[in-house]
């Protein structure tokens, strides 16, 4: 079966545009990013953060910010020479790579209170099912199930192979 090579790029850039776009989560659900109502920490770590997702944070900018600080002064509390400050009151992070990312508030008391949090991003792996402690509750948001994450690898791996097979079939 031949399919043209403009579908089958169409089909490819589809795929591959699908699989590029990342959850959207926003800090502390439908709370946002205030003090000493949400546990940021456990809210963070009921999610499973990957490259391209974006973290946004809801919050009154005349009351909080946002400062992305090194684990040191995550652990610290230390928000004087924090990598990047945000104070829109609705700030989007694109996630772009792996590891640790420390976001806090740098007004007096709100660290000190619960008001930090540690965005986990770890390589998804081929191999056996996520352990409990990954497996999105309830409450995730869309798109960020594995079996959705899977169902996206596996189309843009079969795309992928259409693609070629027809690329070599001309």
């Amino acid at each position: 079966m031949a399919f043209s090579k403009n579908g089958v790029a169409f089909l490819l850039m589809t795929t591959l545009f699908g699989v590029s776009l990342g959850t959207v989560y926003i800090v502390g659900d439908s709370t946002g990013w205030r003090v000493g109502t949400v546990d940021y920490n456990k809210w963070a770590s009921a999610k499973k953060f990957n490259v391209g997702d974006v973290i946004v944070f809801k919050y009154d900018n005349k009351l909080h910010d946002v400062k992305q600080v090194t684990h040191q002064a995550f652990r610290s509390c230390n928000a004087t020479s924090a990598a990047a400050t945000y104070t829109t009151g609705f700030d989007s992070i694109t996630i772009k790579s792996y590891g640790h990312f420390y976001f806090l508030c740098s007004f007096p008391g709100h660290c000190q209170a619960g008001q930090k949090v540690d965005i986990r991003v770890i390589r998804d792996s081929l191999g056996p099912s996520p352990s409990p402690e990954t497996t999105p509750s309830a409450s995730s948001p869309p798109g960020s199930a594995p079996s959705l994450q899977s169902f996206k690898l596996w189309s843009s791996l079969i795309t992928f192979a259409i693609f070629v097979t027809a690329e070599f079939a001309y």
